[in-house]
């Protein structure tokens, strides 16, 4: 029986691990949890959330929700503990974490075809190997990673917003609702404009946390600190994050001057996290901050914000469209550490990393996906020459766009395009897992 090894068991090294175990591959899991923690890891489990619990859009109209589709449609075992722990989020897929990571851990530790050994990994293995040691890869790896021929690393950071208790909330001040009526999943903090330009000007003048070379034009745009966002101007929260349109205060009948909106992060909606609020403040000064948005005056903090610093590899010329490492067959990166960026983009390649290497190991070959899905889009992305490479989402400017008609005409409502562009690609995908390429299920 074939055999392979998976170093790390975030999103997408679990992931990996089972898109190989489905296909009879004798995996070796390595994950360095529980002896050793990088420092924006609390919990043991594996596929751990280390910043938000939201998953992003699941409509078929974002990139993300379309990829999301992709991979159910594969077998996903991410998406299996998403749909699984998913809490209230209106159009987003949102999840418990504690539900999301022990359905995952109960899953990989249960496959016959897994062997789970704890402790880190500080070398390349030889033989067959996905490395999906994440942003936070340790410091001795990341030295011998950096070590392979041809490869650059390089840095950016990335931050998580503080999550508070509901029951420490002023309710009086806060009310529910999803944006455009699109159900009540959110709670909201209306903000008036004198609130608003106060809470601005104390954010700029906070005590921010040192990170060490922190530099502002590392922070990826994605995980932006709030506190930067204001930085750029006056308006830019109330433009970002805090911006109030589609939501009417119920309590005055019109839309707020800014919210800031609070997700719910537990099943049992005990805990919400103030969704943007990514954040260096020191401690005490997101409780003195934070504690001028209006319902946050006395809230309890489960988590504060933090920020760290994060890894990703010079992609380009280094790895090929199914992450597989040019110069060194057999061997894969998955996950953050390649340049996708976000969980279901983490998970995702991971998908493909065990597609592919399972698919070699059975001797079919390695597994090719068009950039006309939203899976491939994302191995085109990771693999194109490009000078600024920086980490990616998955979005409709990746994805191949529709050829004209015959009278040479484009769709140009957006919603219809990328309705056409999603069927497309589902096609493709349902197509692939009826062929005898695709062999996962026949070991579950």
């Amino acid at each position: 029986m074939p055999e392979a090894s998976v170093i790390g068991a975030g999103l997408a090294g679990s992931e990996a691990a089972w898109q190989l175990a489905q296909q009879g591959i004798t995996v070796h899991l390595y994950e360095m949890k529980p002896e050793k923690k990088s420092p924006a890891h609390v919990r043991d489990d594996f596929g751990e959330l280390v910043c938000s619990n939201s998953l992003r859009s699941d409509r078929l109209t974002n990139g993300v929700g379309l990829l999301k589709e992709e991979m159910r449609r594969l077998d996903s075992l991410i998406l299996r503990a998403a749909d699984h722990s998913r809490v209230p989020a209106g159009g987003a897929l949102a999840v418990d974490r504690d539900a999301f990571s022990g359905y995952i851990t109960k899953a990989l530790l249960s496959h016959p075809c897994i062997h789970v050994q704890h402790g880190e990994v500080t070398e390349v293995p030889e033989g067959p190997v996905i490395i999906a040691t994440g942003p936070l890869t340790s410091e001795a790896l990341s030295q011998r990673i950096a070590a392979l021929p041809g490869l650059t690393t390089l840095n950016f950071y990335d931050a998580a917003a503080p999550i508070v208790t509901r029951e420490s909330l002023d309710m009086e001040k806060i009310f529910r609702q999803s944006r455009y009526d699109r159900g009540d999943d959110y709670l909201n903090c209306p903000m008036d404009e004198d609130t608003y330009h106060a809470f601005v000007a104390a954010l700029l003048s906070a005590q921010t946390a040192p990170v060490h070379g922190f530099e502002e034009k590392k922070v990826f745009e994605g995980c932006m600190p709030v506190e930067s966002m204001a930085r750029r101007g006056e308006m830019v929260l109330a433009f970002g994050p805090l911006k109030p349109v589609g939501l009417v205060d119920p309590r005055t009948g019109k839309q707020p001057y800014a919210v800031v909106q609070l997700r719910q992060d537990n099943e049992e909606g005990t805990l919400y996290n103030l969704v943007g609020f990514q954040t260096r403040l020191l401690f005490p000064e997101q409780k003195r901050v934070f504690g001028m948005i209006p319902g946050l005056e006395n809230a309890s903090y489960a988590r504060y914000g933090v920020m760290h610093r994060n890894t990703f590899l010079q992609a380009p010329g280094f790895l090929n469209a199914h992450f597989e490492v040019i110069n060194r067959p057999l061997t894969y990166f998955a996950g953050q550490i390649t340049g996708v960026e976000g969980y279901v983009e983490s998970a995702a390649s991971g998908l493909l990393c065990g597609l592919s290497l399972g698919s070699q190991l059975r001797g079919e070959g390695s597994v090719e996906f068009p950039s006309l899905t939203a899976i491939g889009a994302l191995g085109k992305h990771v693999s194109t020459p490009n000078r600024d490479y920086q980490p990616m989402n998955c979005t409709f400017g990746l994805i191949d766009s529709l050829p004209v008609d015959a009278q040479h005409r484009k769709i140009r409502k957006k919603t219809e395009r990328y309705e056409k562009i999603a069927a497309r690609a589902l096609q493709w995908i349902d197509d692939f897992a009826s062929t005898q390429l695709y062999r996962q299920g026949e070991n579950a």
